[in-house]
C-alpha cells in the first residue's frame, strides 16, 4: 500500500490504481488520510481522464470502505459551498439524483410539507437520468419551484418560501464533474454517494441519505455515525424508492437517524397493503396530484412517507448542546 504522502506531495496513482484495481477480492482499502487526498485531487481536476475513469471503475467493482467514504468525505466538505441557516429549525438537505421510472415521486411532497412546516429545506442533484426515468427538477418547476443559479439565491428563496431547488454544481464544481461522468462510463461512481454527504450548512443541516443496495446502507450505517460526531450535524438514513429519497410505500422502513455520532431507534412498523401511484410522466399531470395530496394531508399518505415526514419533523430543530 502507497504510504501517505501529505496534502502538499504528489500521489503515485500507478501505485494507488494497482492497489484499488484488483477486483473485489484483490483489491485492498485505501487509509483515510491516502483516501482524502485522492478524492481531494479527483475533484481539483488534478487527476488525468485515463486514470480518473480507472479509479472510479476499480471503485465502483471494490466498493468504498467505509475508512475511504469518510476520507472522501473529509475531502469534499472544505471544497462545499456555505448557505447560511438561520433560526432554531435545521436545514433540511434532499438530494434527487436517479428521477422517477415507474411510480410517482413523492420525495417533491415531502419537500414541499416540511417547508410548510417552517423547516428550511435545500433540494440539489442532477438531471442526466438518461430517457428511462424522469426529471425531478422538471416536476419540481411544475410544482412552481425553479432552479436557482447560486447558492446566494437558493439562500435568497429558502429565505422567502421556506424551499430551494439547486444544482449540485452550485455546492461543489468538482463533485458536478464527477457524477458528469455517469452519462459518458454508463456506471455511477463515488460522487453520487458523496453527493448524499455534502453538507453546506455543517453542524445545523439534516441530510436525507438514500441508497438503493443494501451493502451501502450496511457502509453507511457505520459511516455516518462518525461522520455526525464530527460535524455535530445529523442524517436520516433509508433505503429509497427507485433510487430517490422517499420510502417505497409497501415495504418495511429502513429510517434510521443519527444525530450527532447518536444511532436513535426506527420507527417499529411492518409492510402495508399501501396504494402504488403509478407514474405517467407528465411534470404538469405529477404536480397537480401531488397538490392534491399535500392539501389531504399526511393522513392520505402511505405510512412510510408520513414516518418520514414526522421523523423529520420532530428532529428539524437544532439542539442546544452541552459545551
Amino acid at each position: 500500500m502507497p504510504a501517505y504522502t501529505g496534502p502538499n506531495m504528489a500521489l503515485d496513482l500507478p501505485a494507488l490504481i494497482k492497489e484499488i484495481g484488483r477486483g473485489a477480492r484483490g483489491a485492498r482499502d485505501l487509509p483515510r488520510e491516502l483516501a482524502a487526498q485522492l478524492f481531494g485531487a479527483m475533484l481539483d481536476g488534478e487527476v488525468d481522464e485515463l486514470r480518473l475513469g480507472a479509479i472510479v471503475l476499480a471503485l465502483r467493482v471494490k466498493g468504498e470502505a467505509v475508512d475511504e467514504l469518510l476520507g472522501f468525505a473529509d475531502a469534499l466538505q472544505p471544497r462545499c459551498a456555505r448557505l447560511p441557516v438561520d433560526g432554531p429549525r435545521r436545514l433540511l438537505l434532499l438530494p434527487t439524483l436517479n428521477g422517477g421510472r415507474k411510480l410517482l415521486n413523492t420525495m417533491p411532497l415531502l419537500a414541499l410539507h416540511l417547508a410548510a412546516q417552517g423547516v428550511p429545506v435545500l433540494v440539489h442533484g442532477r438531471s442526466d437520468f438518461g430517457d428511462a426515468r424522469f426529471d425531478s427538477f422538471a416536476l419540481l418547476e411544475a410544482l412552481g419551484h425553479s432552479l436557482c443559479g447560486s447558492v446566494e439565491q437558493a439562500a435568497e428563496r429558502i429565505g422567502q418560501r421556506g424551499l430551494a431547488v439547486l444544482p449540485t454544481a452550485a455546492l461543489c464544481p468538482g463533485l458536478d464533474r464527477l457524477m458528469a461522468l455517469r452519462p459518458r462510463l454508463g456506471l455511477r461512481n463515488s460522487a453520487h454517494t458523496l453527493a448524499k454527504l455534502i453538507d453546506p450548512a455543517p453542524g445545523r443541516s439534516l441530510r436525507v441519505v438514500a441508497v438503493t443496495h443494501g451493502d451501502f446502507l450496511e457502509r453507511l450505517t457505520a459511516a455516518l455515525p462518525q461522520q455526525t460526531a464530527a460535524d455535530g450535524g445529523a442524517a436520516l438514513l433509508l433505503k429509497g424508492c427507485e433510487g430517490e429519497a422517499y420510502p417505497h410505500p409497501r415495504r418495511p422502513p429502513s429510517l434510521q437517524l443519527f444525530d450527532a455520532g447518536q444511532s436513535l431507534p426506527p420507527p417499529a412498523a411492518e409492510a402495508e397493503d399501501a396504494p402504488l401511484w403509478d407514474s405517467d410522466g407528465d411534470p404538469l399531470a405529477e404536480a397537480q396530484r401531488l397538490r392534491e395530496l399535500l392539501d389531504a394531508g399526511p393522513a392520505a399518505w402511505p405510512a412510510r412517507l408520513r414516518e418520514m415526514a414526522e421523523l423529520l419533523l420532530q428532529h428539524s430543530f437544532i439542539p442546544v448542546r452541552n459545551t
